[in-house]
């Protein structure tokens, strides 16, 4: 896990020590990386040239590379972490068994496993309240 935003080096190193490791203990436990000039946000397309700054967003990459999920949010609305970890840990279940994780799913809860038997009768093992 990496967090990557325009703010300096130095800027991360005091959100970090003033207020970070007030919230976690220790503070975060990842790298925060400076993109200062907004190269890396360009390449997601989340660099406002404008305001010279990366809008928040977060991707899920996996081993290979590819985006398998992209969240953006202005800055008035928070991320839901638990949201993160939720779909973290979906799609390295579905990595390791192949299975797919309807909405809503959590670790331990129905899965399902994509075939022809399952066209059209998706609502036999699956209902809307095991979404929430």
């Amino acid at each position: 896990m990496l967090a990557v935003s325009t703010d300096s080096r130095f800027s991360h190193k005091i959100w970090q020590e003033e207020e970070l490791s007030k919230m976690v203990p220790g503070g975060v436990p990842f790298p925060m990386l400076s993109d200062a000039g907004g190269r890396i946000g360009s390449v997601y397309g989340v660099y406002d040239e404008e305001a010279g700054v990366d809008i928040r967003g977060r991707f899920l990459i996996d081993p290979d590379g590819v985006v398998q999920a992209v969240e953006i949010l202005t800055p008035p609305v928070g991320r839901n972490v638990a949201e993160l970890i939720r779909q973290v840990k979906a799609f390295q279940h579905h990595r390791a068994t192949g299975e797919v994780m309807p909405s809503g799913w959590q670790p331990g809860k129905t899965t399902l496993k994509p075939g022809p038997h399952l066209v059209g009768k998706v609502y036999t093992v699956w209902k809307p309240d095991m979404a929430f």
